[in-house]
């Protein structure tokens, strides 16, 4: 079962823009904190932006800040990650998470993930 469906990938030249979309799926997705990931071709996985379970904060890696927005809508289910003035370093597969904190410990999901590749 798919939890976590990304979409809105695909190539773009630098300088230009793209939305991820991440469409959540059989759980709260209220209760949970809202992040994108990406993986570059040989190098670990990090963070891009995430924003809290109510939107009230959200968080941006430095190398994005003032070019990425990420945005929820609870009602849809859904978190959204505008990226503007995109430069070939963003070329990346971006991973959609999901995660909350209980008690009991830490419970997240991930997508498949969508491929977005920046180039002339």
């Amino acid at each position: 079962q798919d939890r976590l469906v990304e979409s809105g990938g695909g190539w773009v030249q630098p300088g230009g823009s793209l939305r991820l979309s991440c469409a959540a799926s059989g759980f709260n997705f209220d209760l949970y904190s809202m992040g994108w990931f990406r993986r570059a071709p040989g190098k670990a996985s990090d963070l891009v932006a995430a924003i809290t379970s109510n939107a009230d904060n959200a968080y941006y890696t430095d190398s994005v800040k003032g070019r990425c927005t990420i945005a929820r809508d609870n009602a849809k289910n859904t978190v959204n990650l505008q990226m503007n003035s995109l430069k070939p370093e963003d070329t990346a597969v971006y991973f959609c998470n999901a995660e909350v904190h209980y008690t009991s410990g830490i419970k997240n999901y991930w997508g498949q993930g969508t491929q977005v590749t920046v180039s002339s």
